[in-house]
């Protein structure tokens, strides 16, 4: 059985907490990922700022609601604050089950209260092919 830190992705793109929205979304776009753990100094995760809350802000923008086009504001005035994480030790059911429940594309993974890596739907897709490939 192969557990959630077998395939993860440790090298985690993250943002800390007081970043500018501007950033983040430079790196969302460079990384060509489509949301970013925002952690605190002890690699907590406090939030994540995803595609879907970037769209949230430029809906403001558009609609004159958010002051001076967004410059100057944090990654924490417009991140999901309520973040799902799942265990590194948890299996693949888990995570599965996890991902089919809810409308995300990723669970940042935790090991003792600290980021360790994050996975997505495509990984999990990339390693049931990968499994399926290496049986044929």
């Amino acid at each position: 059985m192969r557990w959630i830190n077998d395939i993860m992705i440790a090298d985690v793109v993250t943002v800390e907490k007081g970043t500018s929205v501007t950033e983040a979304i430079e790196k969302l776009v460079k990384s060509n990922i489509t949301g970013l753990p925002v952690v605190n100094n002890n690699d907590e995760v406090i939030g994540i700022i995803s595609e879907k809350d970037v769209l949230a802000l430029a809906i403001q923008i558009q609609e004159g609601t958010c002051p001076s086009q967004g410059e100057g504001m944090l990654v924490e005035d417009f991140m999901t604050k309520d973040v799902v994480t799942i265990e590194a030790t948890e299996s693949m059911t888990a995570l599965c089950s996890c991902l089919i429940k809810n409308e995300f594309r990723r669970l940042p993974v935790m090991l003792n209260g600290k980021l360790v890596g994050i996975v997505t739907r495509r990984d999990v897709i990339s390693y049931i092919f990968d499994i399926h490939r290496e049986n044929q």
